[in-house]
Parts: structure tokens; C-alpha cells; sequence
């Protein structure tokens, strides 16, 4: 089973307690546990990075890699609300997210304050208690 914060009945305080351990589960999913691997490979308009096997890579590589990178959000967001549903829906949003910033619709800053704001809206829907 996995633990969680308590999220039934969220005060203020627990709100932004909540937010925080959001924003620091992406803080740790997006900087130190993504690596250059990952962070290259990810985006289909780069070249594809060499296996640690020697193996050539894959002709789609991007596609496994941005859904591990977004799988690893999603698994932050699950442990910390204890809600399956969020960590699904913050792997479909991540990935959408990073792929508009390959595809230079966005930037780093949007990229992240995206991210951040989606965190936000998980709150806000454990806190009204929609979930």
C-alpha cells in the first residue's frame, strides 16, 4: 500500500503543505532523477542518445523516455496523494507539457510554471473535495 499525506479535510495549512511536497517531488523528478539521458532523449528533434548497451537506438527512443520521465511525475504524485487517478492525470499532463516544449510551443519558464500550476489544481481539487 502506499502512504500518502493525510488529504481528507485539508486546512489552509495543510493545502500548502501539500503543495509544497508537490513541488518538491517535481523538483526531484525534473532536475536530479531526469538526467541528460533522459532530458535529450525525450525530445524527438534531437538525436537519439546511445544505449549504455552500445546498442543503436531505437527509431522512436523519444517515446519510452518521455513516458518514463512523465511516469516518474506520475509516481510522485500518486505516493504523495495516495490518489492513483492524480498520478495518472499528471502522467498525461506531464507529457503533454514537456512535448509542447520540444515542439517549442513553450519555453523553460512556461514548461515549469505549467507544472507548477497543475500541482496547484490537484490541490485545489483534493481540497474541495472532488476527489
Amino acid at each position: 500500500m502506499i502512504e500518502s499525506l493525510p488529504v481528507e479535510n485539508l486546512d489552509f495549512v495543510g493545502a500548502l503543505v501539500l503543495f509544497f511536497a508537490l513541488c518538491i517531488g517535481h523538483a526531484l523528478a525534473d532536475f536530479p532523477l531526469q538526467g541528460e539521458f533522459l532530458s535529450r532523449g525525450k525530445n524527438r528533434h534531437l538525436p537519439p542518445p546511445p544505449l549504455a548497451d552500445g546498442d543503436s537506438s531505437p527509431k522512436h527512443l523519444w517515446v519510452y523516455l518521455m513516458s518514463a520521465h512523465a511516469l516518474t511525475h506520475a509516481g510522485f504524485v500518486w505516493i504523495i496523494t495516495g490518489s492513483p487517478l492524480l498520478g495518472f492525470a499528471e502522467f498525461v499532463i506531464h507529457f503533454a507539457i514537456d512535448s509542447m516544449k520540444c515542439e517549442k510551443l513553450t519555453g523553460f519558464e512556461t514548461d515549469q510554471w505549467l507544472h507548477i500550476a497543475t500541482k496547484a489544481v490537484y490541490v485545489g481539487i483534493i481540497w474541495a473535495g472532488l476527489l
